[in-house]
C-alpha cells in the first residue's frame, strides 16, 4: 500500500503576519473619573449612598486596570480605593464620634430660636 503525499497548495507569497491592532487611546476612562470624583463629593455631602457607589466604582476600576492604564495614569488604582474606603470613614465618623456641642434638646447656631415660654 502506497501512501501518496498531498501537495501543498498554499503560495508563500501571499502569506500576511499577523499584526496586533492598536489600541484604542482614548482621552481618558469614565469609570477612573468616577472612581476618582465620588469620594470627594462623599466627603463634602455626608452622603453614605454616594462613599458606597465610590468604593464600587474604585474597585471596578482598579480590577479592570489595562497594562497601558498603569503607564499612562497618574496615580494608581489602588489610591482611588484608599480613598473612597476614607471617605466612608468620614461619611460614619458621626456615628461614632458625634459632634461636641450639641445634645438632642440643643440646636446649631444658624438654627430658628426657640419657642418663648408663655
Amino acid at each position: 500500500m502506497e501512501v501518496k503525499k498531498e501537495k501543498d497548495v498554499r503560495r508563500a507569497d501571499l502569506i500576511v503576519p499577523f499584526q496586533e491592532p492598536a489600541g484604542k487611546s482614548e482621552g481618558g476612562d469614565f469609570n477612573s473619573t468616577l472612581a476618582s470624583t465620588l469620594p470627594m463629593a462623599a466627603i463634602f455631602m455626608r452622603n453614605r449612598y454616594i462613599g458606597w457607589a465610590s468604593v464600587a466604582f474604585s474597585l471596578q476600576s482598579w480590577l479592570g486596570e489595562s497594562e497601558e492604564t498603569k503607564k499612562s495614569a497618574s496615580s494608581p488604582g489602588y489610591f482611588s480605593v484608599g480613598m473612597s474606603l476614607m471617605s466612608l470613614v468620614v461619611t460614619y465618623l458621626p456615628f461614632f464620634l458625634p459632634p461636641a456641642g450639641r445634645s438632642l434638646g440643643q440646636g446649631t447656631a444658624t438654627d430658628a430660636p426657640p419657642p418663648a415660654p408663655l
